[in-house]
């Protein structure tokens, strides 16, 4: 008999969204293993790759669930988008009805690899680990407030040696239509996708991978959507009141000129350098939210400034804009920096409200890895990894439905799940054996003894050369013999 997630009265709510969510797969046979997997990732477990849930999900038929599974989690062609869609049009009146959607999270996330044939499976920088290693990248863009927060877009990036190798892209089943983007470029897609739905708009956040980017700064403001993006601290401004000078006169000869000037009296300064110089007067203490053990505060000052990346080439004065600052009294120098294209006249306390929702995004990838499985995916292919993040964040989306039903203030209202059963004596392929016993063969350092040959009384084998030679010489004189006869 199958288990089911059984306690708190959540079967009901469970399967009715899961109805709500399978009218996009396409078939009716499919229903069943995408229940089996979605409660698999829910519930507790060790790891959430498909053989150990199809143990944990139907313990007298782990072998036939295990197959139906994985067909359809690897092979099944379910479209990843429209079961993405019926999560947010499930999850998101009910993550709005405690406050409307405040931000839009674009990040991205790294799932460590060991081997190198997993598709997108590259040396590059794994946020995880802290360093360069192997790892897959993923970006996704989310959507916030102050309570919940929910995937919406899942891609994974695929750097140009992948795009190239047509090898690996057959092996894999990488679609023919997806080229080389970088990974701004589909973050900009998710958000043009985002914006043509029918999602709450919010104010677009991310880190200093993306803000550091002028052309996602650009892209984001060409969407007509706000933001509050990370920078580094050696991006260069200008300040209110100063910038680069107009195209010079047409001289009367030559191509007229278009672009802008450096003012040699109002040169660009990074925002380290300019936060160095706002007067103590101007950095104000700031709360943002309830910590675990005390309300979370920080120091902070802003300013209005106009960005000067490369306004060489550009022909138009940038826009002026919010430049935000944090600086923790116990620290050296400021921490964080933000662009923002938030309203001139916006309180200074909502400003940093807005900054610090990005937390949740954090929460989320969080939770995914270590509760639902995301990284635990074993399969290769493109079909199949897109699968499992899609079922991955169909399930987190439940978890998100049932959260926003109580109250925040509440103390163990939220939904609670038993330990499955699974077979006795039940191992998945590729697990250790937890009851295996040390082999002797394979302990190295033992004691060695001399002996004389093969088995326990070896038998003298005589090496003289007299007797070798003496033995062929009678071997071909009975040859001989025998060939005469």
């Amino acid at each position: 008999m199958e288990n089911t997630i059984s306690l708190n009265g959540i079967e009901e709510r469970f399967e009715e969204y899961v109805q709500h969510l399978s009218s996009t797969l396409g078939h009716a046979d499919r229903v069943r293993p995408f229940t089996n997997y979605c409660a698999g990732l829910l519930l507790p477990g060790e790891r959430k790759s498909i053989e150990p849930m199809a143990a944990v999900v139907a313990p007298d038929r782990v072998s036939a669930t295990h197959q139906m599974m994985h067909h359809f989690a690897t092979k099944a062609n379910w479209s990843d988008e429209l079961l993405e869609s019926a999560v947010e049009s499930y999850v998101l009146p009910k993550m709005e009805a405690q406050e409307p959607i405040q931000a839009w999270i674009v990040d991205d996330t790294c799932i460590p690899k060991k081997g190198e044939h997993s598709v997108g499976v590259a040396r590059q920088y794994c946020g995880q680990l802290g360093k360069q290693d192997n790892c897959q990248v993923v970006v996704s863009t989310s959507v916030a407030n102050h309570y919940a927060s929910l995937p919406v877009a899942y891609r994974l990036y695929l750097n140009e040696d992948w795009i190239k190798d047509e090898v690996r892209r057959k092996k894999t089943g990488i679609p023919k239509e997806i080229q080389f983007k970088t990974k701004t470029e589909i973050a900009l897609d998710q958000l043009r996708a985002l914006k043509e739905s029918n999602v709450a708009r919010g104010v677009v956040l991310s880190d200093p991978g993306y803000g550091n980017e002028s052309g996602f700064r650009e892209g984001v403001r060409k969407l007509e959507l706000a933001y509050v993006l990370g920078i580094s601290k050696n991006t260069k401004v200008w300040i209110k009141g100063e910038g680069p000078l107009p195209a010079q006169d047409y001289p009367g000869k030559g191509r007229r000129s278009k672009r802008l000037r450096l003012d040699p009296e109002h040169p660009p300064v990074t925002v380290l350098e300019l936060a160095l110089g706002i007067p103590d007067s101007d950095w104000q203490i700031i709360p943002w939210r309830e910590g675990t053990n005390e309300e979370l505060t920080s120091r902070f000052a802003r300013v209005r400034v106009r960005e000067a990346h490369r306004f060489y080439n550009k022909t138009e004065l940038p826009p002026e804009e919010w430049l935000l600052i944090e600086w923790p009294e116990e620290e050296k120098e400021p921490t964080k920096y933000f662009l923002s294209t938030l309203p001139e006249d916006i309180a200074f306390k909502d400003m940093v409200d807005r900054a610090k929702i990005r937390w949740r995004v954090d929460r989320d990838y969080q939770e995914l890895k270590q509760e639902v499985g995301l990284g635990h995916f074993e399969g290769r292919g493109w079909r199949g990894f897109h699968h499992h993040g899609a079922l991955c964040i169909a399930s987190y989306g439940f978890l998100v439905a049932e959260r926003s039903a109580f109250p925040p203030s509440s103390v163990g209202g939220g939904p609670t799940c038993r330990q499955p059963q699974v077979p006795e004596g039940f191992r998945s392929r590729g697990s250790a054996d937890p009851y295996r016993k040390a082999h002797t063969s394979f302990y190295c350092n033992h004691k060695k003894e001399a002996h004389g040959g093969f088995g326990a009384n070896p038998v003298p084998v005589s090496m003289l050369p007299s007797k070798k030679k003496e033995f062929s010489k009678n071997t071909k004189n009975k040859e001989a013999q025998f060939m005469t006869q």
